[in-house]
């Protein structure tokens, strides 16, 4: 088998491109509606076109894993706008995201706490 000389491609592409300037060569003719045609034709098999290949296809296709939908939330704004009061939107939050509403205060002292335990030596 013969192997391809990648060195000297762009330099031959450069000789041919200056011989179809020149008049020596003449110029490839490209349809590329033709090759858009013939692209085509390869994209689908018969199978496709049949009831078993629609079968196949919507199996590859269909969804693996049931997606549920976002419930909707009934957000008071009227209470937040009124007040200002930063309580408000903990309460909001714990409306929207109960999970989120179970993590308590952290002050300095834990900050401290958690600090020093955290330094290598303490246990």
């Amino acid at each position: 088998m013969s192997e391809l000389n990648t060195e000297n491609q762009p330099h031959e592409a450069q000789l041919v491109a200056e011989e179809i300037a020149n008049g020596d060569l003449r110029a490839p003719k490209i349809d590329v509606a033709a090759d858009y045609e013939a692209a085509q034709e390869f994209s689908t098999s018969s199978i496709d076109d049949t009831e078993e290949g629609q079968k196949a296809a919507e199996a590859a296709t269909a969804p693996q894993f049931e997606v549920e939908s976002p419930e909707d939330v009934e957000i008071p704004t009227s209470t937040i706008d009124s007040t200002g009061d930063p309580t408000d939107y903990q309460d909001l939050a714990k409306q929207v995201n109960p999970i989120s509403g179970t993590a308590g205060n952290v002050d300095d002292d834990l900050v401290k706490k958690a600090l020093e335990l955290g330094k290598p030596g303490n246990s």
